[in-house]
């Protein structure tokens, strides 16, 4: 297939265009390389695709420019912004699309609360654009980025799709619910089948610095205290980024139908007459935070210097996904280990951080 897959600068978008690249679908990236966090992890993700920065930064303004990756000749790479409609529409129109993997976000809950603007432009702004050229481009099938944090103040565990998601206690998750609302509408009125996945707390290499595993890491080599939120009363279903990129692929694989059995009367939230389907991906295998910690410590051969802190606005103290209808539509359920997790991402690191350093 031709795939789109917008945010492949990004942690889980450089993972998935290396995965579909392996095997033999042709791949266009899309990235604004946003300062979010560090870009040079950023190019140094591209770079291990084959995608040069020099080639990137050397682009010229305007029109769509493609920098060709050097080691996949079936995958090219474009710096653009999704709120930047025409750029969004010209890029549709020249490669006719067979599925969309939509990633590109502003990323991260706190922030939110920092600069909520930066959620609109890209969250809801961005996401209709990408609606809207996949409805004019015959667009087969559109995967988008959802996040656990839709569950806002949900109690009931695991937390399942078919629940109601109306509480949100964040603009980060009041724009992930939004995309599904706007990705249910485009369904409902042009037959867009589109699904959107609910991803719990992705690790793994190459991830994120903002999250708590590159920040635990990060402070406990360098012998500094590690901020632990809660007082350590937290459980995450921490998920494995391999685990997450295999959902995906599968989803992309599997577009939804509409529910012939769905109805009004009593709403299903993760399904619809329309085709148009929500997921959980998560390891299904809650871990408390303090445990957490512990698989840290003991790869590290560290033992950390805690800073126990009440918990931060927007968070929440507990996730856990139901991950039913996944096992029983796709056949896939994830699950790696934490600690088999931890450890790949430490070794990551490591290497990462001494050629960088060198």
């Amino acid at each position: 297939m031709k795939i789109l897959i917008t945010g492949t600068a990004g942690f889980i978008g450089f993972h998935l265009a290396n995965r579909l690249l392996e095997r033999g679908d042709e791949v266009v990236g899309i990235d604004n390389i946003n300062d979010y966090y560090d870009v040079n992890l950023k190019y140094d993700r591209l770079k291990q695709a084959g995608i040069s920065r020099a080639a990137v930064l050397s682009s010229p303004s305007g029109e769509p420019h493609y920098v060709q990756s050097e080691k996949h000749p079936k995958y090219r790479f474009i710096k653009a912004n999704l709120e930047d409609r025409d750029t969004i529409d010209r890029i549709f129109k020249e490669h006719q699309f067979d599925a969309v993997v939509n990633l590109a976000a502003q990323a991260g809950v706190r922030y939110s609360i920092i600069n909520p603007h930066a959620y609109i432009q890209s969250n809801i702004v961005g996401f209709a654009n990408i609606l809207e050229a996949c409805r004019h481009n015959g667009v087969k099938h559109l995967a988008y980025a959802s996040s656990s944090s839709v569950y806002g103040l949900n109690e009931k565990m695991p937390l399942s799709t078919s629940d109601n998601v109306d509480h949100p206690i964040s603009l980060y998750a009041a724009s992930k619910k939004s995309n599904e609302l706007m990705a249910h509408t485009y369904s409902h009125l042009y037959g867009l089948p589109t699904t959107g996945l609910r991803f719990f707390t992705v690790y793994g290499p190459w991830g994120r610095p903002d999250m708590a595993l590159f920040l635990f890491t990060k402070a406990m080599q360098e012998g500094e205290p590690i901020k632990v939120f809660n007082h350590g009363n937290m459980v995450r279903d921490f998920t494995y980024v391999d685990d997450i990129v295999e959902g995906i692929v599968r989803v992309i694989d599997n577009p939804p139908a509409g529910n012939p059995d769905w109805q009004g009367e009593k709403p299903d939230p993760s399904t619809s007459k329309a085709p148009y389907k929500v997921y959980n991906i998560g390891n299904n295998n809650p871990v408390k935070l303090m445990d957490f910690i512990k698989a840290i410590e003991k790869k590290l051969g560290i033992e950390a210097k805690k800073e126990m802190l009440p918990i931060q606005p927007g968070d929440v103290p507990a996730t856990f996904a139901n991950v039913e209808d996944l096992v029983e539509n796709l056949g896939y359920k994830p699950e790696t280990k934490i600690q088999d997790g931890i450890d790949a991402f430490i070794d990551w690191y490591r290497e990462y951080y001494s050629m960088v350093n060198v």
